[in-house]
């Protein structure tokens, strides 16, 4: 694979992290859900798959970022912001969408 074929690849999954954090905030269906279906009933359950959507988030970008990959572009100010803290905070879980009416992270 050449340099931009790994580049690809990378904000490929880098997209599919994003997406997959993003439907975790709004307690939608992941693939996570599949993996753990007798966890549904339990209240903990929506902060950990929270926790382990943003942990592989900051994975991918943490490779982006050790291979010079632009991985910034896919990302609002505030949200990158958010991801060069680390933390997942309250203020991630509360502003990760601010301001967007267009309810298009809904319809994921």
């Amino acid at each position: 694979m050449g340099k931009e074929a790994n580049e690809q690849f990378f904000l490929d999954k880098l997209v599919k992290s994003k997406v997959h954090f993003e439907r975790a905030l709004d307690c939608k269906h992941t693939e996570f859900d599949d993996l753990y279906p007798y966890m549904l009933e339990h209240p903990q359950f929506f902060w950990y798959k929270r926790y382990v959507a943003w942990s592989e988030l900051l994975t991918v970008v943490n490779l982006c970022e050790e291979l010079s990959f632009s991985w910034r572009e896919q990302f609002t100010p505030h949200q990158i912001e958010y991801v060069e803290q680390r933390v997942m905070s309250a203020k991630v879980l509360d502003f990760w969408f601010e301001k967007n009416d267009s309810k298009e992270h809904a319809s994921r």
